[in-house]
Formats: structure tokens, sequence, C-alpha cells
């Protein structure tokens, strides 16, 4: 995918599809469409930022390498890679940016390569180096004539480059010419300041070999169908998000990216949360990577071990979990979106609706072919005890409401799916359990969500037990195998979604002005669960509208393809964090179902949701 866009002469904020994601697979950085790095944690996802602009102003760390003149810029991704090419094209020539992070050996380096293509181009560097979320300046020091050393704390950055480059206002800058035909080059390596620096990177080297896994990567995936493109750029960026140590997959690389422009629901997104992991199974096996799914599975059994009690929403990339929030001041936030929030509260929060997503996602995991793990039952059966306990409490719900707690009919659900899927695990598999009374608490939720989340004048469920709000996770119902996809209920709910939760054709979460949630009220169109809807269309015979809607949300995604959290029509722009696991997983399930024979919803429901390519799409 490529784009174009004209340089400013004025310093602005990058608006948030105007970044590309490149990364090593343990940590990743946000390039600007006009050359300069704006956001980077160092060594990992959830490290503290050295390049913070995103969240600031250049001075809190950012690494631009741009023309000097005004150029036209267009930008892509080598195909079927992470590598990012942005040219620039001048009165005078035109260059090639070309930015990526190789897969980490010893250390974790960003390359640079500027090549000459046309005629010649003055450039400039500017690098801004900071640690500490842009709070400390390093000190930095020449140590020969092309390497840079730069340490604060723990912390040190390397810095090498044949350019001539001089200290200016505690910034490292430098200016140089390319010519047609010739290539320079910059590495920029991060090490613990106590060890020797690391050896210098042999950048050619390192850009086939970082094309070349890749490339091999997508490779090894199949079925891609009609939306190749969107859907491996997806599945690149899913791969991106994986802590390759752990297999843990963060829900974003950022932090505090607002979900209102200008508003406080800010969160941190570089931890794993375990709502993801059906649908992240779903994805990743339905496009053959089992590897990375069942690193996933792996992950989540490790992370969830211990007492049931103490089991969280989220935990950290190797299943840390105290998560504390705070608070950064120095920090104005995105396009002065305050507060910049480090760690994320809701990790304490208690959220039923997770031990069903476990015990469905080991379920599918099995089903799939994942290899079974001894201690997968043992946990299953564990969490069964507890969820017995607890399932009638209220809870705070999957959009993690910082309001009181309510009895959430999803949550609700999901306590379903827990029983639901451990007698299917028994009745498949041959495990032992107790079958009769996993029934009958199955049957006595199903039928008090039937009797209390259903209204009857709005002819829908609704978000909670005799609430007359609804909620867009009830577009999962015939997906779970709550009910039915024919079931009038759910063709109510869709209605009534439509009615409520629609803005300019995308699906809001929930009503935030309606919904006690303990926040002030505002905030995009969530693409996932707009996914959802197009999910949903399918599923009642709406095709044709099914189609529609997932074109249009594939048509929001960036000129490199990449997808935020949410998307605000009032603005035209995405907002939230970015790029959003969520998002992708999301789009690249409906496109499953809506092309495929074997389709994600029905592998999960394990009947046919989805109505034939024939039905009817109209109303």
């Amino acid at each position: 995918m490529a784009g174009t866009r004209e340089t400013r002469n004025e310093k602005m904020a990058a608006r948030i599809e105007d970044y590309a994601l490149i990364g090593d697979c343990e940590t990743a950085a946000l390039v600007s469409c006009d050359g300069s790095i704006d956001w980077l944690c160092w060594p990992r996802f959830d490290s503290d930022a050295c390049f913070a602009a995103l969240l600031g102003t250049e001075e809190n760390g950012r690494w631009k390498i741009a023309p000097t003149a005004a150029a036209h810029i267009t930008r892509r991704y080598r195909a079927d890679t992470l590598i990012l090419e942005t040219r620039f094209e001048t009165d005078t020539g035109a260059v090639l940016l070309v930015d990526f992070m190789p897969l980490r050996g010893t250390a974790s380096d960003v390359v640079r390569i500027v090549v000459g293509e046309r005629g010649s181009v003055a450039m400039h560097t500017e690098l801004v180096m900071r640690f500490n979320y842009g709070a400390d300046i390093p000190w930095v020091r020449k140590v020969d004539h092309d390497t840079w050393h730069a340490i604060a704390g723990p912390d040190m950055l390397v810095l090498r480059t044949k350019v001539a480059l001089h200290g200016k206002n505690m910034h490292t800058v430098g200016d140089f010419t390319v010519h047609a035909g010739e290539r320079v080059f910059f590495s920029l390596t991060y090490s613990p300041s106590h060890l020797e620096p690391p050896n210098a990177l042999d950048v050619e080297l390192a850009l086939k070999e970082t094309e070349n896994y890749w490339k091999q990567w997508v490779a090894r995936g199949h079925e891609f169908g009609q939306w190749r493109e969107q859907i491996v750029r997806s599945l690149i960026t899913l791969r991106a998000l994986i802590y390759a140590p752990t297999g843990g997959m963060v829900a974003a690389v950022t932090t505090s990216l607002p979900e209102c422009v200008g508003g406080s629901r800010n969160w941190d997104y570089r931890f794993c949360w375990l709502r993801d992991a059906t649908l992240t199974l779903l994805a990743l096996m339905g496009a053959g990577y089992y590897r990375e799914a069942g690193a996933w599975r792996d992950w989540l059994l490790r992370a969830v071990a211990g007492t049931p009690e103490q089991m969280q929403i989220m935990y950290g990339l190797a299943g840390e979990r105290r998560l504390t929030e705070w608070e950064v001041p120095w920090l104005a936030g995105y396009e002065k979106s305050p507060p910049v929030r480090i760690g994320n509260a809701a990790y304490a929060q208690v959220q039923l609706d997770v031990y069903g997503e476990v015990c469905d996602a080991l379920y599918v995991a099995q089903r799939g072919g994942l290899p079974k793990r001894p201690e997968g039952w043992a946990v299953l059966r564990k969490l069964l005890q507890h969820l017995e306990q607890v399932w009638r409490e209220p809870d705070h719900g999957l959009w993690e409401v910082r309001g009181p707690a309510q009895h959430f009919t999803f949550s609700k659900v999901m306590a379903w799916v827990a029983f639901d899927r451990a007698i299917k695990t028994v009745e498949s598999f041959g495990e032992r359990g107790d079958v009769e009374r996993w029934r009958t608490l199955r049957s006595e939720i199903h039928d008090e969500v039937c009797a209390r989340a259903f209204n009857r004048k709005l002819n829908s469920f609704v978000q909670a037990y005799e609430s007359t709000l609804l909620d867009a996770s009830l577009l999962l119902l015939p997906a779970l195998g709550f009910i039915d996809a024919e079931d009038s209920r759910f063709i109510g709910t869709v209605e009534a979604v439509e009615r409520n939760l629609l803005i300019n054709g995308f699906v809001s979460r929930y009503d935030t002005a309606k919904t006690e949630d303990g926040l002030p009220p505002g905030e995009g169109a969530f693409l996932a669960c707009s996914f959802w809807l197009a999910d949903a269309y399918a599923m009642v015979g709406r095709l044709g509208d099914a189609q529609t809607l997932f074109r249009r949300l594939v048509s929001l995604c960036n000129d490199v393809g990449l997808l935020a959290e949410e998307y605000d029509h009032r603005l035209g722009r995405q907002v939230g964090n970015f790029p959003q696991a969520f998002s992708h997983v999301a789009l690249i399930n409906t496109a499953y179902n809506l092309e495929r024979t074997s389709k994600p919803a029905e592998v999960r429901a394990e009947s046919p949701c989805m109505k034939a390519a024939t039905a009817a799409s109209g109303r």
C-alpha cells in the first residue's frame, strides 16, 4: 500500500494514521510520513519511551531524517515485509528513506538508509535522544569519527553513521547531500549502559536478512483470498505485536492515544488482554500460523497459572501481574489530550467474561489441532470451580468501566460459554468432569440471561440486566453459540444496535453519555465492533450490507494498511491506540467470515451461523 503527502513548513503533530510501524518482535517504533520516528520504547514494548514526541513535543525525543526543502512524499511497505520505504521528491531530485528494525540478536537496532534515486537532495537529520518518557537528557559523546554514545543511568544508545554530526541545543544534528546511486547509512542501537557497546551492524546484510525473514514468514500462511493485501498486512502487524520471547501479544504499541481528541479516555495498551484470546487464535490458525497460535495459548496458560481468585483480565508481556497505573506530568498528551497514563489500573478489576474467554480459547485451540497441554484441563476445571461461586455477582464488564459494577449481559453469556466449552471438551476429547452439574449451570445461566437481559419492548438483548441500553458485544451472541442467528431476538438486537449505536454507519461500543462508566462522555466508533456488525449482517442474511460495511471499514486503513482502535467520523480521523491488534484481528476474521467455507464465527459457534452467499442482502 502506498500514499502521498506534501511536507509543510510549520511543525504540526502528525495524525495517528500518518504513522507507520517498524519493529523487531520485541519492541516497535512509529514513523511519521515526514520521516520522524516519534515513538519508541526500548528494550521492550512496555519499557520507558526514549522517543516520546508522539505524546509531547520534539524535546521529548524523536529522530527525523528528511529533505531540507519542501518535498512530495509517498510511502509503502516493501512487499510482504515490515520494511518501510518513504520517497521524497524535491525540485532537485528524489531519495528513498528505508526504515526497519532487524530481528533481534544480541541487541536491538533501528536502521535508516537514505538511497539516492535521482539528481541530488540536501538532507537534514535531527536526533533528539531522551529516556524516561522524554524526561531524561543523556550525556552524549563522540567516540570516533562515525560513532556516538548516549548514556543516562541504565540506558545507552549507540549511533553509527558516516554523516558529520554535531550537538546543537541538546539535539544531535547533521546536514548531508545524497546523489543518485548513493546510499547513506544510520544505525541506532540500544544496550544496557553497564555492558560493552554492541558491535557495529552490517547494515546491508541486516536489510537482506530482515526482508527474507518477513517474506518467508508470510509464505507460511495460506488462503488469504481476495483481500490478500489487507489480510497479509494485518497478519504482519499482529506478528510484530507478539513479544517473541514469551508469545504474548500486546494490544497496541502505544499508550494514551485518546479515544476522543482532547478527552481523557487515554489508556496504556502495551499489555496482553485475555479477552483477545479466542479471536486471536482463530485469526492465526485460520491463516496457518500455528506456531504463533501455540505460543499465544502457552502464554495464556502460564499467565493465569495460580489460584482462580487471582486471575486478572490482562498481564504483562511475560505474565507480569502488577501493572500499576500512574500519570506522566511532563507530557502534555497527544494533541493536548491529557493525562498520559503508564500502566493500567483495570488489571485489578473483576471481569467475569475472562473465565469464559480462557475456557473458549483452550477448547478452540485443541479443536483446531494445537497439541494438548496436560495442564490445560486442570486449569480449566479450577476456573470452573471458582466461576460457579461468582458468576451471579456484578462485574465491570469487558469494556472495563470505571463506574459501579453491574450485571453485564456479555459477562453472563461468557460464563455460559465457560461451562459449555467444558462440557464439549469432555464430549469431544474424553476428559473427565462433572458434566451433569455443568449442564445444569449452563441451563441456569442461559435461562437467567434470556429472562433478565432481553427487553421485550426493545425486542433486543441489552447491556445489563433490566437495562434499556445497548452494547455492541451483543452482536457476538450467535458466534459464541449462545443463540441462533435466525432467532428473532437476535435479529431484533441487530436492529436495535443500528438504531442506538451507529455513528455515521460505524458502531460505538455503548452510549458513553448514558452508561455510568465513571468517565466523561465521548469517544470514536470502535472499529472491532463495526466489524462485528458486518459479521452480524452476514449471520442474519444481509450479505450485501455485510460486504458494503466491510469494504467501508477496510477503506479506513491508512496508506500503509494500519488501523487504530477507533474512528472519529466528525474529524474523519483514526483515534485511540495504534496500531490496534483487536482491529486487525477483527478485519481478518470478518474477511474470512464473508468469503471462506470455514468461517471463524462458525468454528467458534460449532454450528452454521452465517447465511449462504445467495441469501438476501437487504433488510
